[in-house]
């Protein structure tokens, strides 16, 4: 039998992962490969469930709010992801979606690696539901930029948050 909270978590905009549990470890995977880190450097498998019905693209964003640098880390950008996509695999790129430069310098997925000695940070992967089609901004847009811009267009959005320690 059913309840009305039930129904209520049916229609919740969620996002969720294969490879990340939410206020865990980030899996070795997912760790960047450099800067003193051997990690494998690939982007989690990704979907995401019960958007609001007037989506018209998404946007994906990784943030390590624990970074020693005035706004975090931005380890993962991305913008106008077609409406229809759902999912994106371990390592896959988006289709017809705009990667933007993260805090590494480069676009794509950058994983963790937080100073050593740091303690443990976070890293926030949202999706975010737009009111709007495309963003119109270039790949070289400061990620901070970027963050603002998809805010403005946001009506729901969902965050897994996995932890790193480089000791």
């Amino acid at each position: 039998m059913s309840s009305a909270l039930d129904k209520v978590e049916e229609n919740i905009f969620k996002i969720q992962s294969k490879d990340l549990t939410n206020n865990s470890t980030m899996p070795y995977n997912q760790v960047y490969k450099g800067y003193g880190c051997d990690g494998g450097n690939k982007s989690p498998q990704l979907s995401w469930v019960n958007p609001p019905k007037n989506t018209k693209s998404y946007a994906l964003i990784c943030h390590d709010p624990d970074a020693p640098k005035q706004n975090g880390w931005y380890h993962w950008l991305v913008v106008n992801i077609d409406p229809k996509t759902t999912s994106i695999n371990q390592g896959e790129k988006f289709k017809n979606a705009l990667e933007t430069v993260t805090d590494f310098g480069s676009a794509g997925y950058n994983g963790a690696c937080p100073p050593k000695g740091h303690g443990a940070h976070r890293y926030n992967f949202t999706i975010y539901a737009l009111n709007t089609d495309k963003i119109e901004i270039d790949k070289d847009t400061a990620p901070k930029e970027v963050e603002k811009l998809v805010l403005t267009h946001t009506i729901a959005k969902s965050t897994i948050t996995v932890l790193y320690e480089r000791k």
